[in-house]
């Protein structure tokens, strides 16, 4: 396996790199990443000198450096997981979302077609895309795979009609795909501009701790690693032209997550005083907020047996513990993109 993972300096993508670049199946595993804010080579300083491991400074947007890389690295899979992600900077500057989720995968795509097309075998094309494509649920009920897709922001627009190229690339041409969707990500490496990290730092330094809303928005919160194991077994046995969903069975409302964490630092820096929940300061909420997302992953369980390992409660501790051991990284990252 000649292995190119797209965003690999990103947040999702450092942790993949980190858990899968040892597995034996794999001779060469290449990092294609524009380094854009949110990429950073510090999320990879371990493995940046392992034999098997290239990086290519590449933009998605540039077709004919993409189609280089997958030809010149003789590149047999890939994990597609490079995008722009942030909602609220989709709100504000939905062009680049438009340019990089969906012109951007247009040019792998068709890079890989141009090198695979009439030798499909020992090759495979794994989308990583995201729960927010299915739009907003009730008080009841979860999305499932064949939920009708109905994105409400930029970024969640953008990330569908990607998902929806893969799914064409399949049916017209045979290239062997799959789609995973999953929910909300946490964990190491993740840039601080998402809710836990934002959390986090605003206690660190006890400034007000922003929350759209009544905080009662609710998401399905997925370990990163967990979700890491689910993408390793999605690209090795999952079914051609399938999609699967990867939750974490881990419903939180927004403003529970937030009074964990004000009680997992009030425990764990108790030199700051306590009280951290009366930093909690509401602020209007953000146009086409989605009230509620909840993942049923029940096919790939059955087909593929992975269930998650970390309860929320366990990996928010260890998430919140590797920040606080890692605040030069914080202030590296955060520097690197002032």
């Amino acid at each position: 396996m000649n292995l190119l993972v797209t965003g690999g300096a990103g947040f999702i993508g450092s942790n993949l790199i980190h858990h899968i670049i040892d597995r034996p199946e794999i001779q060469r595993l290449v990092n294609l990443d524009a380094l854009t804010y949110a990429g950073h080579l510090a999320n990879l300083r371990s493995v940046e000198r392992h034999p098997k491991y290239a990086f290519e400074k590449v933009d998605l947007r540039d077709k004919a450096e993409v189609l280089r890389v997958v030809r010149d690295h003789r590149i047999t899979h890939v994990m597609h997981l490079a995008a722009e992600s942030h909602v609220d900077r989709s709100i504000s500057g939905p062009g680049d979302f438009i340019s990089t989720n969906i012109v951007g995968t247009f040019n792998l795509l068709d890079a890989c077609r141009d090198q695979w097309s009439g030798n499909w075998a020992g090759h495979r094309f794994h989308h990583v895309s995201t729960d927010e494509v299915y739009g907003s649920l009730g008080a009841e009920g979860f999305f499932l795979e064949t939920t009708p897709y109905a994105p409400n922001s930029p970024y969640s627009a953008s990330k569908a009609s990607s998902d929806m190229l893969v799914r064409a690339y399949h049916h017209t041409y045979g290239m062997p795909t799959v789609v995973t969707n999953c929910s909300n990500n946490y964990g190491p490496f993740q840039f601080p501009e998402k809710l836990i990290p934002v959390v986090l730092q605003s206690l660190l330094s006890r400034k007000a701790v922003p929350v759209y809303g009544d905080g009662m928005n609710v998401r399905d919160w997925l370990f990163v690693r967990d979700h890491c194991e689910a993408l390793w077994q999605v690209l090795n046995r999952g079914r051609e032209g399938e999609t699967y969903n990867i939750g974490g069975h881990n419903e939180w409302a927004n403003i529970h997550i937030v009074h964990l964490m004000c009680d997992l630092v009030d425990e764990l820096k108790p030199e700051l005083g306590g009280n951290s929940r009366g930093l909690i300061a509401f602020v209007k909420d953000r146009p086409g907020h989605d009230r509620r997302y909840a993942i049923d992953a029940g096919k790939i369980q059955r087909e593929l047996g992975w269930v998650p390992a970390y309860t929320f409660e366990r990996g928010i501790r260890e998430t919140v513990q590797w920040y606080l051991a890692n605040q030069d990284w914080v202030a590296e990252v955060r520097q690197a993109k002032s």
